[in-house]
């Protein structure tokens, strides 16, 4: 019921990146409203005509765009930092979409640590993964890995246990080890 009437005034809002609104963009002119249809008279372009002023649309709006990248393109750079990775430096990986054991909320966001094997360009490094994970490619761009940072905290205290004879506590500490 209203879908006609937001595409109306999707069409007809002005972009600040074209300078203008997509209907003005692709037909030249803005679009008659039912308050602009007292104004009847429109000029009728054919032949050379047409195709100079569409060829010259095409090059404005081109301008207007380039001119709008550039103006969020100095924003990006502000924010952006240059990030490269020494050869045989540790790096974790970004596991993304790849399931390993934890699923869910409470995964590791990044796996590691792996050592860096190779320089790719400036933004591809080649890692040196173990042959288990076979779907991983051992080559990531620079946005999917992260400096490895050692956790003290992780590093399991190993206690002397008294071993019972049918070998229950050894096997508590097994299960807390792999967990």
């Amino acid at each position: 019921m209203y879908v006609p009437l937001v595409e109306f005034a999707y069409k007809n809002n002005f972009y600040v990146s074209l300078k203008m609104s997509p209907f003005e963009a692709l037909y030249g002119r803005n679009c008659k409203t039912p308050i602009c249809w007292i104004e009847l008279s429109e000029r009728k372009l054919v032949g050379l005509a047409l195709v100079r002023e569409t060829e010259e649309k095409v090059a404005i709006i081109r301008n207007h765009l380039k001119a709008s990248q550039d103006h969020q393109k100095t924003y990006e750079d502000l924010k952006r930092k240059e990030i490269s990775f020494e050869v045989f430096l540790k790096v974790s990986y970004w596991k993304k979409i790849i399931k390993f054991d934890q699923k869910g909320k409470l995964s590791p966001r990044f796996v590691g640590p792996y050592e860096v094997l190779e320089r790719f360009g400036p933004v591809a490094y080649k890692l040196a993964l173990p042959p288990e994970p076979s779907k991983i490619h051992n080559v990531f761009h620079v946005s999917m890995l992260r400096r490895y940072k050692s956790n003290p905290d992780h590093v399991v205290q190993i206690e002397e246990l008294e071993v019972e004879l049918n070998l229950s506590s050894l096997y508590t500490l097994l299960l807390y080890l792999v967990v």
